[in-house]
């Protein structure tokens, strides 16, 4: 115990910090309980517990969905790729916060509509009980295995580095434990305290608290740190970042990546691996973003417990602006601290304690060493909200996943909602012991966790964009199709990174997906489970048509113009650049919006569907002028970033 008090004190850390910490976690816990108590003594329905009651505003919506994403994952993990490879990063950020309006207005609505409790029972209405298990099996073993031991890895990570423990061991009823297992079990104890009793009601609106301070506190913490380095450098807070974007863009600096959004590969190989380039907009970041945001349990459940469609996708939006801030918050710090310890000569009256050893450390270094008492135990609050907040979406999601799709479907048919609820709550707490054990042996050792859980997470993505995609939105998707395209998504991904592991991973889920996507309409269409289908109205077959011909005739002139550049290669000045930045990302989002083209083509012409094809209703996928408005200013955002940052 002696070691510990010393290496915390010898943080920076005072009591008025650890105070507002724990005075914060009391707030957190205590709100989280009020507001999963039972009102007059009614029980918890099992929509109560695993949709809120469909009672989420679109506030709620918004804050709850970037509350749950934002975690160690984005702190530590993405501040530490920025500190390695740069702003390039922030990529899955902004493009994000492009996919959210995409999800709000083609994706969300139809689930809506089917009123959805979770992913995998989408799938067993609209193909079979075997493609609904398979993913359901799936998303368990991601949700245990990458998503909560990542998030609590990373977490205790930075606490870990905080507060100066690195290393530290304390004894427990004889055994030696880390100090990092010990914060592992704190994080997992505070997290499944009100998820696990309440449900999504207490994890939702306590994220409207939780994403006030991540947020604010992560923003605090960037402009701090700028404002101390620029007492260093003998100016304010943008000065210091005006001084940092000009040393690292300009003269010997041209060709660093560190302020760029689009990497070349000739300007850093290894970068260009992680965020390959235009790949980052085009490429398999889509890939990403779709299966996240619209695919992912403990994302989407957000939007499926809105209390009608309007809030959800008002909620979608407004996360989209939240998600464009991120990178301010989390990126930023990164290549701070990357300039400080390319620049030591210029901070040396800082009197700088600790290193950096691994990327993932930069975060935490920079809280230690540039936030003063006070906003250093808001800094630390922020971060624990992250953390926490993304435990508990996840608890909460995993029960929702096993209980609903396994326990009520082939163990308990007749269960009552009591029961269904009990079940959820000792599910999550398996979990969590199960992440527990696993967290170390499978995380232990990361230089980069962010591009880990990248790259883990995008073997599977290609095969549900493929089967989830088409099976929302084309009337001929075929449950056999689907069932083959599960079970060919990770062998291709293992047999893509054996063979080709020189190929960054974005370029290789796109290959993966092209493959896959052709697979499964060419399976479909060879299908002979169909039955006749509705006529479709004249005004919607034309909308459909005139769409299919403008996405075909863009997917079309996309792939030409892609494969063209990489056939010239270096003969012209223009295709040596363009092959540089990764243009053949192209040939991906060619593909991505020409087989658009194919189920709208489908639709409107096809007499025959299959069976347990969804009604096409364009109707569902109007918006009104206040979600229009959003859209166009996500996207001027995009637009502005890229080219200021290009």
């Amino acid at each position: 115990m002696n070691s510990i008090s010393q290496a915390i004190s010898q943080s920076g850390f005072h009591t008025i910090d650890f105070i507002i910490l724990v005075v914060y976690l009391i707030i957190l816990v205590g709100l989280g309980l009020f507001l999963s108590r039972s009102k007059d003594g009614k029980e918890k329905s099992a929509n109560d517990y695993f949709l809120a009651g469909n009672t989420l505003t679109w506030w709620a919506v918004g804050a709850s969905l970037i509350a749950a994403n934002i975690s160690a994952e984005q702190f530590i993990g993405m501040s530490g790729t920025g500190y390695a490879d740069g702003i390039a990063i922030a990529a899955y950020e902004v493009m994000a916060a492009v996919t959210l309006v995409v999800i709000g207005k083609f994706l969300l609505p139809v689930m809506l509509k089917r009123k959805i409790f979770t992913i995998p029972q989408f799938l067993r209405e609209r193909y079979n009980d075997g493609v609904g298990l398979a993913f359901s099996v799936l998303w368990l073993f991601l949700y245990v295995f990458v998503n909560l031991t990542s998030v609590a890895w990373l977490g205790a990570l930075a606490i870990e580095q905080i507060l100066g423990l690195n290393g530290v061991a304390i004894s427990i009823f004889g055994f030696e434990v880390s100090m990092r297992m010990v914060i592992i079990l704190f994080l997992f104890i505070i997290a499944g305290t009100y998820s696990i009793y309440g449900g999504l009601a207490s994890v939702a609106w306590t994220d409207v608290m939780q994403v006030t301070f991540l947020v604010g506190g992560g923003l605090v913490t960037a402009y701090v740190a700028l404002k101390e380095m620029g007492v260093a450098l003998g100016t304010d807070a943008f000065g210091a970042l005006g001084q940092v974007y000009n040393d690292m863009t300009t003269g010997a600096n041209a060709n660093d990546v560190h302020f760029h959004l689009v990497i070349q590969e000739s300007h850093n190989p290894s970068a260009f691996a992680n965020v390959p380039g235009i790949a980052a907009v085009v490429g398999g970041v889509w890939l990403t973003n779709l299966g996240y945001w619209g695919f992912n349990q403990y994302i989407i459940q957000k939007g499926l417990a809105a209390k009608n469609v309007d809030e959800a996708k008002k909620g979608l939006v407004f996360a989209g602006f939240l998600k464009i801030l991120i990178p301010f918050i989390v990126v930023l710090p990164g290549i701070c601290a990357y300039y400080i310890f390319k620049h030591p000569d210029l901070f040396s009256n800082l009197n700088l304690q600790g290193t950096i050893e691994k990327s993932d450390e930069a975060y935490p270094w920079l809280i230690r060493n540039f936030t003063p008492t006070g906003i250093k135990g808001l800094s630390f609050a922020a971060l624990t909200a992250a953390i926490i907040s993304s435990l508990a979406s996840m608890f909460n999601s995993t029960s929702t996943l096993f209980t609903m799709d396994i326990y009520k479907k082939y163990i308990n048919k007749n269960a009552p909602d009591k029961q269904l609820v009990k079940v959820g709550r000792i599910v999550a707490v398996t979990a969590l012991i199960i992440a527990l054990v696993a967290v170390k042996p499978l995380l232990g050792g990361l230089d980069q966790a962010f591009q880990y859980i990248q790259e883990y997470s995008g073997f599977i993505y290609p095969g549900i964009i493929t089967v989830f995609g088409l099976g929302l939105l084309w009337k001929r998707a075929s449950a056999k199709a689907a069932v083959w395209t599960a079970i060919l998504t990770i062998p291709m991904g293992v047999l893509f990174k054996v063979c080709f592991p020189e190929v960054a991973f974005q370029f290789r889920a796109g290959y993966i997906f092209i493959i896959l996507v052709s697979f499964f309409i060419i399976m479909s269409y060879f299908d002979k489970k169909y039955v006749s289908a509705e006529e479709v109205s004249t005004a919607d077959q034309q909308q459909m048509l005139k769409w299919s011909k403008i996405l075909g005739g863009a997917g079309a002139a996309m792939i030409l113009l892609a494969a063209i550049v990489v056939v010239m290669g270096q003969s012209t000045a223009l295709t040596a650049y363009l092959n540089d930045i990764g243009f053949q990302a192209f040939i991906f989002f060619g593909v991505l919006v020409g087989c658009n083209a194919v189920w709208l083509y489908s639709n409107a012409k096809d007499k025959v569907r299959d069976t347990k094809a969804l009604p096409i209703d364009l109707s569902l996928f109007s918006t009104n002028r206040g979600y229009t408005y959003g859209t166009i200013g996500i996207c001027a955002i995009t637009f502005l970033l890229y080219a200021l940052l290009w």
